[in-house]
């Protein structure tokens, strides 16, 4: 171009609609350092609005991706695959499914993100095991795929650097639910970390960023259509969650329910999405003949102790205290713990995640503003999902308190998630549509 672009042409092009040219988003992305968050935030929102095309979304993810390293993973025994999950309440899916996988002989060389909005981050769930890890030199990232099959890293000044700008940015601004933003953050960062193959469990539901079933399918096929424009393999499994994921909503206590699924021992919900998601991939790389001898294989690598010893050398790889598989005491621990009584007696028809993702917010678990820390100890256990009856004043919950400035907030947010009926109910399926091919 004969003048370099200005990050306020941008805001107005994409504020009055216009598509952007690709040398105006390359040049976007390798200037964010030199951005004013006010300027970056007020182009996340013009986007938010008014959307990117998918050449538009396809070039911003391929210079977010190259912002940084991208790996070469050709020296490292494959298939090399990753999962992701667009984000839900009490998604700790990632701790189980990468040490599961890789007791199958799968890579499974996975960056994560922090928590977003009311959705918690595995970034920060595995940053609450004393000492763990995520942000790993390239040399260490790429021995430990060699040596354990799986890494449970972040982004970093290395990896996929913008991404990381972007995101934090995105968590306090109101923009997180754009489709192209979530689609460009999510597979830049897979392409960053070298997978061949690529796992993304799109949520929808009460708890979803994509709360629309319809917006949920839009947003995978733009996953799976940028991808291919990269040349990257992606299949997307459309996922429930209108209730939280398992029992636990807390950094601390998802990773004590993480062990127990590794253990053979977690709520059935989580397990059989571990499983379920798990022989999607072994399938589509070759792994194994049929979905169904795929979960057979990963529930046995659950019963036998291998998922879970390979999770403790995980911890044991990223600087963590592997005591905490034994001891959950060694976690951060909450000082109070509060019943939340049931409101009324009946079956519990609904439990409203997102509501429930924001109480465990308001008791400190998630950020208000950029940057902010957070506390691990906090959170919310569910006592009752859907199909349970409860009897009025029996307990719902309990919640995790240090600070108790925002009790009575969190309280009414869970009493105000359940919706209690007459009825016999059931949650619907885990899976609700499987998209790109196997």
């Amino acid at each position: 171009m004969a003048n370099t672009p200005h990050i306020l042409d941008l805001i107005r092009d994409k504020r009055d609609g216009r598509a952007h040219a690709p040398e105006q988003l390359r040049w976007l992305v390798s200037s964010l350092g030199d951005i004013p968050d006010y300027q970056l935030a007020s182009w996340l929102m013009a986007v938010t609005c008014r959307g990117l095309d998918l050449d538009e979304t396809a070039i911003l993810t391929d210079a977010m991706a190259h912002s940084g390293t991208v790996l070469d993973l050709s020296d490292v025994p494959g298939p090399r695959v990753d999962k992701h999950s667009t984000g839900g309440v009490g998604d700790k899916v990632t701790l189980v499914f990468g040490p599961l996988l890789a007791t199958q002989g799968l890579t499974v060389a996975k960056l994560s993100g922090r928590g977003l909005g009311h959705t918690g981050g595995t970034v920060d769930k595995l940053e609450s095991i004393p000492g763990f890890h995520c942000d790993l030199p390239t040399p260490r990232f790429k021995q430990q795929l060699r040596d354990l099959g799986v890494v449970l890293g972040s982004q970093s000044a290395e990896l996929a650097p913008a991404d990381a700008i972007l995101y934090a940015l995105r968590d306090v601004t109101g923009t997180v639910e754009s489709i192209p933003l979530i689609a460009a953050s999510v597979l830049s960062k897979k392409i960053a970390a070298g997978a061949d193959l690529i796992l993304i469990d799109v949520k929808t539901g009460q708890g979803a960023f994509m709360q629309d079933e319809t917006q949920a399918e839009q947003l995978a096929r733009a996953l799976i259509e940028v991808g291919d424009r990269l040349g990257k393999r992606v299949i997307c499994a459309i996922s429930e969650m209108g209730q939280p994921l398992g029992n636990a909503v807390g950094h601390a206590s998802e990773v004590e329910e993480a062990i127990a699924t590794l253990r053979g021992e977690g709520p059935r919900d989580l397990t059989d999405l571990c499983v379920q998601l798990g022989a999607i991939l072994l399938v589509a790389a070759g792994k194994a003949e049929s979905r169904e001898a795929g979960e057979a294989a990963l529930r046995l690598a659950l019963e036998d102790g291998s998922a879970l010893e390979r999770f403790r050398q995980v911890i044991v790889s990223q600087g963590g205290d592997p005591r905490v598989i034994d001891d959950f005491e060694r976690l951060p621990r909450a000082g109070a713990s509060v019943l939340v009584p049931a409101p009324a007696t009946g079956i519990v028809q609904a439990l409203d995640a997102r509501a429930i993702g924001i109480a465990a917010k308001v008791l400190g678990g998630g950020r208000e503003r950029k940057g902010a820390r957070i506390d691990w100890a906090v959170g919310v256990d569910l006592v009752a999902k859907v199909g349970d009856r409860l009897e009025a004043g029996e307990p719902l919950a309990t919640l995790r308190v240090n600070d108790r400035g925002r009790l009575d907030e969190a309280i009414a947010l869970v009493q105000s998630a359940c919706t209690l009926g007459d009825e016999p109910a059931s949650p619907p399926a885990l899976i609700k549509s499987l998209l790109g091919a196997l």
